[in-house]
């Protein structure tokens, strides 16, 4: 049951991932990246870190989703749009070639990857509640998490200071 549901969920998420790619309207490639984020949270939940796909579902298929299709809405790209955009042979060159070489790392990061088996003896069913992570997070991981905080802190305040109008200032 749970191998059927693995592979489902992996079919899913390749489908809705090469959509996100492959589809011409932006608002139904941010869409296609929603369900993408879904059905990552499912595989979350299959491994049995119930926090870590709430929070994937919370941040990115919530906050984040709502700030790209805002993002889409505010500039505008329909159809008009699409006319104007002509893309280079040049340009398609170097996307093949990029992604070609993104794969080529990807193959060799992986080809010594050894896959653990399942010890039943030594399972342990509470490895991605929050109690573990949180004493991982605070112990082990303590500097790049404040790290990571004084980061956003610092994004915020600039989002503060861009977002900020000035006397006299005209927004078209």
């Amino acid at each position: 049951m749970t191998e059927n549901l693995f592979y489902f969920l992996t079919s899913l998420t390749l489908l809705c991932a090469l959509m996100v790619v492959i589809s011409k309207n932006p608002v139904h490639s941010v869409l296609f990246l929603i369900i993408t984020f879904f059905t990552i949270s499912g595989h979350y939940i299959l491994l049995n870190a119930q926090f870590l796909a709430a929070v994937n579902i919370i941040v990115y298929a919530g906050a984040i989703m709502v700030l790209f299709l805002f993002v889409i809405m505010f500039l505008n790209l329909g159809k008009g749009a699409e006319k104007g955009v002509k893309t280079s042979t040049l340009s398609k060159i170097a996307g093949t070639v990029a992604g070609g070489l993104l794969f080529t790392v990807m193959i060799a990061a992986l080809k010594d990857v050894e896959i653990a088996g399942y010890n039943p003896e030594t399972y342990n069913s509470q490895i991605g509640m929050v109690e573990n992570l949180g004493k991982v997070l605070f112990t082990e991981y303590l500097l790049p998490f404040e790290l990571a905080s004084v980061l956003f802190l610092v994004a915020m305040v600039g989002a503060v200071m861009l977002g900020k109008r000035e006397t006299g200032e005209q927004h078209f």
